[in-house]
C-alpha cells in the first residue's frame, strides 16, 4: 500500500481511537487528555504495536506521524498563549521564577543522586538529572483549559514557570553535553563538545546570548510590529488571510525558537499566542485555530507519546525505573511547590503549581534524544526515560483534576 494510503488509514485510527478514549475518560470523571494519552499506549509497542503491523510497512510513516504530532503540540501551545492573561502573568513573575528554579534543582539533584546510587557513571547520572528537570506545559495547559483554570492565578503561574523552566533546562543540557558529549548533534540544535575546555564554555555563552536575543526580538519586536502587520494583512482580499497569517507567524516563532534561540519550539509558539492575544483578532483566531488543532493535530500529539513507549523494556531495571519515576513526580511537586510558596503563594496553590509542572511530555523526549545522539546516555537509559516521560505525562491530568477539586484556586 502506498505511503499516502497508509498515512490516511493510520490517521483514521489515531483520531477515532483518541476521541473515543477521551470521551470515555470524561464519562469516568477524568480529563479527556488522560484517555487520549492512554490510547497511545494501547496503540503503541506496549500492546497493539499498530505501526509494526504489515498494513503500515512504510518505514517513513512513523516519522510523518511524529512530525504531525509536533505540529499538534505547537498549535496547542499557540492556543495556550492566546488564553494567557498578560497582566496576570506579570503579577506572578516572582512565583513563576522561584517555582521553576525549585522545580529544576530538586529533580536534577534527586535524579543524579539516585542514578549514582544505582551504579551509573557521573556523566550519565548528571544527564538523567537534566532530563528530569524538563517540564512540558502542554499537557497541563490542556487539562487546565478543560477545568476552566488556565486563566487563574495558579494556571498563569504554571505557564510562566514552564517557560522559565525551559530556559533553565536548556542551559543545564548545554552544560552537560558540551562537557561530556562526543560531538554529535541532536534535536533542538543543542551542540556537543568533546570535553571540558574553552570550546565548551564558549559554546555555552553563545547559546545563552542566542536565547537572550531571541526573547528580546520575539517579545519586544513582536509587541510593536505584530498588531500593525496583522491590521495590514486583514486588508488583503484573500480567504481566511488573518488565520493564514497567524499560522505563518506561529510556525515561524516556533522554528526560530529552536533553530536560533536554542529553546523548545513550543516556547516560541506560546510567545506568538500571547502576542496575538493582545490584538483585536484574538477571539476570531482562537476559535478557528481550536478547530484546526483539536480536529486533527492535537489528538495525534497525545497519541504519539504513548506510541514512543514500550513497557517491555522495563525487564531487568524495574526497581530503578519505579524510583526514577517517583523522583520525577515528587521532585517537581516539592521543588516547584516550595519555590512558589517562598514567593508568597498559598499552600494549596503552591501544591497545585508543583503538580502542574510534573508532566515531561515531548520536552523530555527531545532532551533524551539529544543525550542518546551525543553519547552521554545509552539506549537502556533512553528506554527508562521514555517510560518515565509517559508515566509523568499520564498522571498529570489526573493529579491536576484532584488538586483543583479540593478547593477553588486563587483568581
Amino acid at each position: 500500500m502506498a505511503h499516502l494510503l497508509q498515512l490516511l488509514l493510520i490517521l483514521v485510527v489515531i483520531v477515532l481511537v483518541s476521541k473515543l478514549a477521551g470521551a470515555l475518560s470524561v464519562r469516568l470523571g477524568q480529563p479527556a487528555v488522560f484517555g487520549e494519552l492512554l490510547s497511545g499506549l494501547v496503540l503503541g509497542p506496549s500492546f497493539a504495536n499498530i505501526l509494526g503491523r504489515s498494513t503500515f510497512s512504510d518505514p517513513t510513516l512513523s516519522t510523518t506521524v511524529k512530525d504531525m504530532a509536533e505540529l499538534g503540540v505547537i498549535f496547542l501551545m499557540f492556543l495556550a498563549g492566546m488564553e494567557t492573561d498578560l497582566g496576570e502573568m506579570r503579577k506572578v513573575g516572582l512565583a513563576a521564577t522561584l517555582g521553576a528554579t525549585g522545580g529544576v534543582l530538586v529533580p536534577w539533584v534527586g535524579g543524579t543522586a539516585l542514578s549514582l546510587a544505582f551504579g551509573f557513571s557521573f556523566p550519565e547520572s548528571l544527564f538523567i538529572g537534566v532530563i528530569l528537570t524538563a517540564t512540558s506545559v502542554s499537557i497541563s495547559a490542556q487539562t487546565l483549559m478543560e477545568l476552566g483554570k488556565l486563566r487563574s492565578k495558579v494556571g498563569t503561574t504554571i505557564l510562566g514557570g514552564a517557560v522559565i523552566d525551559d530556559v533553565m533546562g536548556i542551559i543545564a543540557l548545554s552544560l552537560v553535553v558540551a562537557f561530556y558529549g562526543n560531538g554529535a548533534g541532536g534535536p533542538g540544535g543543542a551542540g556537543a563538545g568533546t570535553g571540558p575546555g574553552a570550546t565548551g564554555v564558549g559554546e555555552i555563552w553563545l547559546i545563552t546570548v542566542k536565547m537572550v536575543v531571541y526573547f528580546v526580538v520575539a517579545i519586544v519586536g513582536g509587541s510593536w510590529l505584530l498588531p500593525r502587520a496583522t491590521a495590514l494583512v486583514d486588508r488583503l482580499p484573500a480567504t481566511e488571510i488573518v488565520l493564514a497569517w497567524a499560522l505563518v507567524v506561529g510556525l515561524f516563532y516556533a522554528w526560530a525558537a529552536q533553530a536560533f534561540g536554542q529553546v523548545a519550539a513550543i516556547t516560541g509558539a506560546y510567545i506568538a499566542g500571547v502576542l496575538f492575544a493582545q490584538t483585536k483578532f484574538h477571539h476570531y483566531l482562537a476559535e478557528r485555530l481550536r478547530i484546526v488543532a483539536y480536529g486533527l493535530f492535537v489528538p495525534i500529539f497525545f497519541v504519539s507519546i504513548g506510541l514512543e513507549a514500550d513497557i517491555h523494556t522495563l525487564s531487568g531495571g524495574l526497581t530503578y525505573t519505579l524510583l526514577i519515576i517517583l523522583v520525577a513526580i515528587v521532585g517537581k511537586i516539592i521543588g516547584g511547590g516550595l519555590g512558589a510558596r517562598v514567593a508568597g503563594m498559598t499552600n494549596a496553590d503552591s501544591f497545585r503549581f508543583g503538580v502542574g509542572m510534573v508532566s515531561r511530555g515531548e520536552v523530555a523526549l527531545i532532551v533524551s534524544g539529544i543525550g542518546l545522539a551525543s553519547g552521554v546516555i545509552d539506549s537502556r537509559i533512553f528506554s527508562v526515560m521514555i517510560i518515565m516521560t509517559l508515566v509523568t505525562t499520564l498522571v498529570t491530568p489526573v493529579l491536576l483534576r484532584a488538586v483543583f477539586a479540593r478547593g477553588t484556586a486563587d483568581r
